[in-house]
């Protein structure tokens, strides 16, 4: 593949996103080498390769992340046909080479979060690993996602230019080259230009007919990352960002428009692990945020290919094809699009789409198994290191009231680490539910570690963001408050809170209304509302995040240890670990 940063750039002055915004540079990339000659064929069968949300996993996920399909049997097992383990980078270079090789007029293309919340392989070298993975593997596009924003706008211009990384250096010893692919970018913009931070579509050339490709992350990015590193871009609505540049295209006579974009939906059965193999190709009455955004697309758009909920779906909405490949890469979407070479759009009755399984029995890459083998022998020694134990599995389901074992152990290490003095003496500990990113099995052997035994990297592929502790001084009424923001139209987001905090919400009573400020109490004493109370969290919610915007209200914040160093310490000192209680919060009727 050609690399697209060394392609010719060309400046968009026509175009306007939003009020103002004017476009960064289109990217226009010519043919690939080894593409079949100029035809009079009346049409072009071009062939697009999707996933997204990879997150860093370059070895094979495990647990239910690590396969699509249902367990059958007594004890329960993944067999085929019923069940695949699918997914890492070895196979998922084999199935992607081997699906570009039955078209030569191939994209492969990612809809986001390539990286961000990745394991300890790809993270401890922040994520450089990932991105080398999709060199190699001839990546063509990724369309920004919320955690391509996880340590900011810089941080992301370094992962598509390279360079060392500022305070680490180059933590494997190599030069970091950069991104051979292109981010792409349509709808984040820079306050003070107006320009894109990435292109906000490229253009590819296949035997008579361009293909645009445009690229973009949800409008909500800002509610869902730490603030403090997007403070100089503006997000802006995904289908009016798109619209503004159907134009921009036509006039350059384009008629088929691909859209990455890192927003999903959901099914009732989307085969994302525990479903059936079959639902990975289904749509029954697709739901969310998604559904709307392309409807109110404009019939310009051809292809949607979608991500940021994990679904896995071949979808028709308002005439435009929607797909979305689960994640941790687990399925690549195969795409065959038949354009007429006449009208340069596609034909929809010659379009297939098919979910394809990145299973493990086909032969690894020699070339990704390198990469692997290199990072995981540098990550080895600290991934490997027993840190403690488990008395039983640590999972990160809810229950009913949206409490989880392992939300509440994360909570009391996190207050253990601020009750001191130091901190003003913490009450109560706040953990964000999608900050837990794993569940920890007992039975799980990462390392060569004994059963029950807990790792490092165990522990850090459950809180892999490296978020500082921050204690905080809230009112009664703000805690209340707070609570209050747990409970929205779009789905619930309840907080994990630590022993000897307790309340009780009423799921009848109207969002705003749901928590009795007397049900809450801290050791068995109601709250009062005048009151002042130290309440510790991490940084990404102090700051606002997940639109928790109470916690910023609260005033005299000390900051403190890095959450994952307080759960390894919290293992060291209180292993084996048991369940969390899940009696905390209490629901009601």
């Amino acid at each position: 593949m050609t690399s697209v940063r060394s392609r010719a750039m060309i400046l968009i002055s026509v175009f306007a996103l939003i009020a103002g915004l004017v476009a960064a540079p289109a990217v226009v990339a010519k043919p690939p080498p080894g593409s079949p000659p100029e035809t009079k064929a009346p049409t072009t069968k071009v062939q697009i390769l999707g996933l997204n949300d990879f997150h860093g996993n370059l070895e094979p996920p495990t647990g239910s992340g690590g396969r699509i399909g249902a367990l059958t049997g007594t004890p329960p097992a993944c067999v085929a046909p019923t069940c695949y383990l699918a997914g890492g980078v070895e196979y998922l270079a084999t199935h992607v080479r081997q699906l570009r090789a039955t078209n030569p007029n191939t994209l492969f293309v990612s809809a986001g979060d390539l990286i961000g919340a990745t394991p300890l392989i790809s993270a401890l070298f922040h994520d450089e690993p990932s991105i080398e993975a999709f060199n190699l593997m001839d990546l063509d596009f990724n369309g920004v996602g919320n955690h391509e924003f996880d340590e900011g706008v810089d941080e992301l211009l370094r992962m598509q230019n390279g360079g060392c990384h500022p305070v680490d250096g180059c933590v494997d010893g190599d030069p970091y080259l950069g991104a051979d692919f292109q981010f792409l970018a349509a709808n984040v913009a820079y306050k003070d230009s107006g320009e894109t931070i990435f292109p906000p579509y490229a253009i590819r050339e296949f035997q008579g007919v361009d293909v645009a490709i445009v690229g973009m992350t949800l409008e909500g990015t800002p509610d869902i990352v730490t603030p403090a590193g997007i403070q100089t871009v503006d997000f802006f609505d995904e289908a009016e960002s798109v619209n503004a540049l159907v134009p921009v295209l036509k006039a350059q006579g384009i008629e088929t428009i691909i859209v990455l974009l890192h927003e999903g939906g959901s099914v009732p059965v989307s085969g994302n692990g525990a479903g059936s193999v079959a639902a990975i190709n289904q749509c029954t009455n697709p739901t969310g945020a998604i559904p709307p955004i392309v409807t109110a697309m404009d019939d310009e758009i051809d292809v949607v290919v979608t991500g940021h909920t994990n679904w896995a779906v071949t979808c028709v909405i308002d005439g435009k094809v929607v797909t979305g490949a689960a994640h941790q890469g687990r399925l690549v979407t195969d795409i065959d699009l038949t354009i007429s070479r006449a009208t340069k759009d596609v034909i929809p009755t010659l379009t297939t789409v098919n979910n394809v399984i990145v299973t493990r029995d086909v032969a690894k890459a020699p070339d990704l198994t390198s990469l692997v083998d290199k990072y995981r022998t540098l990550s080895a020694p600290l991934a490997n290191r027993v840190v403690g134990s488990v008395a039983a599995d640590l999972l990160r389901a809810a229950n009913a009231a949206g409490e989880s074992a392992l939300g509440d152990v994360i909570a009391d290490a996190q207050l253990e680490a601020t009750e001191g003095a130091l901190f003003g003496a913490a009450k109560v500990a706040f953990m964000n539910p999608g900050g837990i990113r794993g569940d920890i099995l007992a039975g799980t052997i990462s390392g060569g570690e004994a059963i029950g035994q807990v790792t490092y990297g165990e522990l850090f592929t459950v809180q892999p963001f490296s978020n500082v502790m921050t204690v905080l001084t809230c009112t009664g009424t703000q805690i209340d408050s707070l609570l209050e923001q747990q409970f929205r139209t779009a789905g619930n987001q309840i907080l994990q809170v630590s022993d000897g905090f307790t309340y009780t919400w009423d799921s009848a009573a109207a969002i705003g209304s749901r928590v009795d400020i007397a049900s809450i109490r801290i050791d068995g004493v109601a709250i009062s509302a005048g009151a002042s109370y130290r309440v510790a969290t991490n940084n990404f919610l102090a700051t606002g995040g997940d639109a928790f915007s109470v916690f910023p209200q609260c005033t005299d914040p000390l900051g403190g240890e890095i959450d994952l160093d307080v759960l390894v310490a919290y293992f060291e000192a209180h292993s084996p670990v048991a369940p969390g209680p899940q009696n905390r919060i209490t629901r009601l009727p």
